[in-house]
């Protein structure tokens, strides 16, 4: 059967970020949405398979489950993924993450690194993400070959899973120097396909310098920012500062984006005020990191521990658009995690006390809606005329989504079923199978 001319309804879903009282009726043809209808109540049609039954159904009865569209992870390190093995962090602070990583990274394989991205990516899909935003190594210390290793690996990897998931690109760009042969070479990297530039300036000894670098490349490549921002307990770490700044002066409103955030949740309430108050004049968009960040943040704390986590209902309460993502999956800087932005949530809800129903449906949007803005989709969410990218839930609220974080998810994306939970294979095509089975023997052989 030809998926995209196969049209399917579904009846009985369950749209909580649509309507949290009544269930809809939603048609799909040509992988696009073409109809979505309130119901006055349960629907009963005889010709409805349910989604025990639906093989080559044209409608399916989803019996009051949830379905979102597509979730979208605006922060992660698929190339770090899977190499705690190899890299280690006795500490479990930031600081040595950072340097075992850098010293790690040379001798790592771009089949190596390109598997490990595969691997990653595919168990963020297999949990109903369908557009990510990866950040990759650029460690130019080491020469160009191997900094460029990442680089051809991700490319490669992005255009293999392209009819699978959607990937975006950002460099760390270099943090303790920045000569102009580096310039050149990051550049050129650009050119290779890359999707905007970030870095980590709160690392640098001239931060405010390699800020405005990134920004004369960003104007000159007309391409977004995303920078690891202040991801420090010092409360005097305040690099967003001149990055608001910048973003003003380059009349780039709406295009940079500043992650984790740390320093804020360090700062008193009325600096942190003033901090948030050039966040909105600057127009910055937001990612919070909550896994690793309660992991990595207050490791030189004696009592009490500060634990890291932005302050994440403050910039909401503000109108900053602020997501929350997944960043490091099994690496020395975070040695959990999978992937999963349900999950992802329910740490966000734990971390800052998010727990009230409207609390709830604001985390879903944390992981859908709002980082689909920051990337930028076009044709993304639950409307006429968008694509039909979505994934159903065995849960029928938020609350018990999140209570139970099911493993039964069915994922659609470009008009075909990518994940139909309860058969054989959990993947529903066969190119994603071979994809995921030789990433993981790949990882295996090289251990």
């Amino acid at each position: 059967m030809d998926l995209l001319k196969q049209q399917l309804k579904l009846i009985n879903a369950n749209l909580p970020l649509l309507d949290k009282e009544k269930l809809c009726t939603l048609t799909i043809e040509n992988g696009l949405w073409t109809s979505i209808t309130k119901q006055k109540g349960y629907v009963k049609e005889g010709q409805a398979n349910d989604l025990e039954n639906m093989d080559e159904a044209t409608v399916l009865n989803l019996e009051g489950k949830i379905l979102l569209p597509g979730l979208v992870d605006a922060h992660m390190h698929l190339d770090k993924a899977f190499s705690l093995q190899k890299v280690g962090n006795s500490s479990g602070t930031l600081e040595e993450a950072v340097e075992n990583y850098s010293y790690a990274v040379k001798d790592f394989s771009k089949q190596e690194i390109k598997s490990r991205i595969i691997r990653a990516a595919l168990m963020a899909v297999s949990f109903g993400t369908t557009a990510i935003r990866t950040h990759l190594d650029f460690h130019i210390r080491w020469g160009k070959e191997v900094a460029f290793r990442t680089i051809e690996a991700a490319i490669e990897a992005k255009n293999e899973l392209k009819t699978i998931v959607d990937i975006q690109l950002f460099p760390l760009t270099p943090f303790f120097h920045f000569t102009e042969e580096e310039i050149n070479i990051l550049e050129e990297a650009m050119q290779m396909g890359l999707t905007g530039f970030g870095g980590a300036p709160h690392l640098s000894q001239t931060p405010e310098k390699d800020i405005d670098i990134i920004f004369r490349l960003a104007e000159k490549y007309d391409c977004p920012i995303d920078f690891h921002t202040d991801e420090s307990d010092d409360p005097n770490v305040r690099t967003v500062n001149h990055i608001a700044k910048r973003t003003i002066d380059y009349g780039m409103k709406g295009r940079v984006t500043v992650d984790h955030l740390c320093s804020l949740a360090a700062m008193s309430n009325e600096d942190a005020e003033k901090m948030i108050n050039k966040i909105i004049e600057a127009g910055l968009k937001a990612v919070t990191l909550p896994g690793a960040n309660l992991y990595l943040q207050g490791r030189h704390d004696s009592f009490p521990v500060r634990r890291g986590v932005t302050r994440v209902k403050e910039l909401l309460s503000k109108g900053v658009p602020i997501a929350t993502a997944s960043d490091n999956i099994h690496d020395p800087f975070h040695p959990f995690g999978r992937g999963d932005l349900l999950q992802i949530g329910l740490i966000t809800a734990y971390a800052t006390h998010m727990g009230s129903p409207t609390d709830i449906r604001t985390i879903l949007k944390m992981i859908t809606e709002i980082p689909a803005n920051i990337l930028g989709l076009n044709g993304y969410g639950i409307s006429v005329g968008n694509k039909a990218n979505f994934v159903i839930f065995d849960a029928i609220t938020p609350e018990e989504l999140f209570t139970l974080l099911p493993e039964r998810r069915w994922i659609y994306r470009n008009g075909g079923w990518l994940i139909v939970p309860g058969k054989q294979k959990s993947w529903n095509n066969p190119k994603i199978e071979r994809l995921w089975s030789q990433s993981k023997s790949y990882m295996t052989l090289t251990l």
